[in-house]
């Protein structure tokens, strides 16, 4: 057989090989992070056979979802508790579980002229209708705007002008769209965004680590797509793409990421 022959050979044996190994995972990512989990993919299925497909929404939508049969193959949390529940449900490989992302809050106004300088001043003032934040009950972005407001002696005087969103995405849209004059959102969203707007990060003191968890449930331990989607969020070149979006990130060593 010609060398030529041989060497086109061998590559295409070397495809359908590699093409027989490919899987394809179905992530569940929390909406705060949908941006992120996109730039990731496009990382990862650069390195890899496998390809992945996005489901984003509300961390406690997603887990209802999956504690009642939704076929994802991993979790990309905002918070932690969600996962431990997965976990103690005996629905999550708890070996497969780690902070790959620690997420921080923001205020957020498309009223540049109106909120000049924008910061924690500006949620006090009596001069706007609609403040805008995740549903806490739903969304750990939420509940981090809930107690921020607690800290600062707001949340009693502005329940008349908090509007929720079912999703940090759907809080955003609600500023983004001027249908909210301010918004408490992820700093991440902020980061992502190429419009004419102002933000302020909300001070870390006033509100408990939105520490982010990852884990691989236990339907997809025989998913080679999930499985090295998850080992990847833990590498250096998964960091860098994480910590540009905003977010704060642990040490990358599993063995300080594990519990």
């Amino acid at each position: 057989m010609p060398a030529r022959i041989r060497t086109l050979a061998a590559l295409f044996a070397s495809c359908v090989a590699a093409a027989a190994h490919a899987d394809t995972a179905t992530i569940a990512v929390a909406a705060n992070f949908a941006a992120p989990a996109e730039a990731l993919q496009r990382v990862f299925e650069r390195q890899a056979p496998h390809r992945l497909m996005f489901t984003s929404g509300s961390t406690g939508q997603l887990y209802a979802q999956i504690a009642n049969g939704a076929p994802f193959d991993a979790l990309l949390s905002a918070d932690v508790e969600h996962v431990d529940r997965l976990v103690a449900a005996g629905l999550a490989d708890p070996s497969l579980r780690f902070t790959y992302a620690v997420g921080k809050l923001a205020l957020f106004t498309r009223a540049t002229g109106k909120f000049a300088p924008l910061d924690l001043k500006s949620l006090a003032r009596g001069d706007y209708r609609w403040l805008a934040i995740a549903n806490p009950e739903l969304a750990p972005y939420g509940l981090a705007a809930e107690q921020a407001l607690r800290k600062l002696g707001l949340w009693d005087s502005l329940q008349a002008r908090i509007v929720r969103g079912e999703s940090i995405a759907q809080t955003f849209a609600l500023a983004e769209t001027r249908n909210a004059d301010l918004a408490l959102v992820a700093l991440s969203q902020v980061v992502s965004y190429k419009g004419d707007a102002a933000s302020f990060e909300i001070p870390a003191e006033l509100y408990a680590p939105i520490r982010q968890d990852a884990v691989l449930l236990k339907r997809a331990s025989g998913n080679a797509a999930a499985r090295g989607f998850v080992e990847f969020l833990r590498g250096a070149e998964a960091l860098r793409v994480i910590r540009s979006f905003g977010y704060g990130t642990e040490p990358a060593d599993p063995a300080t990421q594990s519990r």
